[in-house]
This record gives structure tokens, sequence and C-alpha cells, in this order.
């Protein structure tokens, strides 16, 4: 289900994040909350298996493309083997039951739109900027207050913050290699995220951003090698 559709249970959720590259995912059903679901997915590395009778013209082109694969257009037990997740998303109730029953018997992770009795784990609103993944969730008791959430975030976390962990991602593989202690190491990468950097790397003010680095790490940095660690993420 979508976060908070339908309603809720009374257990607060435990917030995890999966890693599904590479991940086999059982999708059932080829609307538009399926495609939805499907282009989420599809951005996360997932390979996307699909059974459904109609598709829409959007999920032909994903098949045609070979972005997904279709089973069929009838779910059997046997789609189940060796998938990682399973995402039940038809207009009939009764078979997404019935698809999170068979699920929940092997032990898969099981989403099944708008029937929160037949999952057990929920979508919460997504914003991401780059590598900063923030998810925002109600615990199913307003799906409009986590999609209001989400957008107000938005304007305050800007691309700069997924430029930032480019950066930041490179500069740390530096720095500890230098055999620092953890508490200096700690203190610089604290210094580094407590300063004016994303100000800076948001008027994409190069200079600064690497005046910023030099005065806070044990390096000598030009802009030039700001721009060298945003071309290796």
């Amino acid at each position: 289900m979508n976060e908070g559709a339908g309603e809720f249970r009374f257990m607060p959720y435990y917030p995890i994040l999966v890693d599904l590259k590479g991940k086999d995912v059982l999708v059932v059903g080829g609307g538009s909350v399926a495609q939805r679901k499907i282009k989420t997915l599809l951005e996360y590395g997932a390979v996307v298996n699909v059974v459904s009778r109609q598709l829409t013209p959007e999920l032909n082109r994903y098949l045609e493309d070979g972005k997904i694969k279709f089973l069929g257009e009838e779910f059997t037990e046997s789609y189940l083997n060796d998938v990682f997740m399973v995402i039940a998303s038809t207009d009939d109730a009764s078979l997404n039951h019935r698809i999170s029953q068979e699920a929940s018997k092997k032990g898969l992770l099981i989403n099944a739109v708008d029937q929160p009795p037949d999952c057990n784990f929920i979508v919460p609103a997504i914003l991401r900027r780059g590598d900063l993944l923030i998810a925002v969730s109600t615990s199913g008791k307003s799906p409009a207050l986590a999609k209001k959430t989400r957008k107000d975030l938005e304007d305050q976390f800007g691309p700069e913050y997924g430029t930032l962990l480019v950066i930041m991602g490179n500069l740390r593989k530096e720095v500890l290699s230098k055999g620092l202690s953890q508490d200096e190491n700690s203190r610089i990468f604290h210094d580094i995220v407590d300063s004016p950097i994303l100000e800076a790397i948001r008027k994409e003010d190069w200079n600064e951003v690497a005046s910023i680095l030099t005065e806070k790490t044990p390096f000598q940095l030009s802009s030039e090698d700001v721009a060298n660690y945003l071309k290796t993420e």
C-alpha cells in the first residue's frame, strides 16, 4: 500500500532501508498504481517481474525495452519462487489477500495496495537528493500528512546535499587513508558539514568550497580538485 493508505496497524513500523539491486521483485497488477511502484523499483535496481491481464501503455514500453519481465496474465504460487519481495497491486481485494497469504507462508516481504492487514511493510513518502534519502512515515495514519511533510522538505534539502555527499564520499577515503585517530577523523567530518559549505555549493562557488575543505582537512585543495571529486562518484 502507499504510505498510510487505508486502516493503520496498532504497532509502529520498524524503519529499515533495503538494497534491491539485482533482486527479483514480483508485481501482480498492471494499472497506474502498479506502474508507479514499478518505476520506483526500477530506479532502485530491482529486477521486476510482472503478472497482469493488462498493462498500461507505459508498462508495455518497459516490456518492449526489456526493463521488466512479463510472466503471464494469471497469478500462480510458483511465481513466488526465488523472489525477494512481492507487490500485490490489483483491483481485486480477494486476489491481493491470497497473494499476501501465499507470500507470507514463504517468509517474503509483501505489500498489498490499500490493504494494511495484508502487508508486512509499508512504503514511506520519499525525498531523494543523490545518495541522501529522507523517508517520511506516519506509521500508516495519514498519507496526506506524509506527502505534505515530504513536499515541505524539498525546499529545505536542495540538490546541494547530493553534491556534498559526492564530495564527502571521495574526501572520506582520502582522510581515512591518513591514519589519523578516530576522534580526529570525526572532528574533520563534523567540521565540514557544520561549515558554510552547503551554501557555497548552492552558489556553485567552487573556490570557496575548496577553501573550506583546505581549512578543515589536512589537504591543500583547489577548485580543480573539487571538480575531480564530482567526476568520480
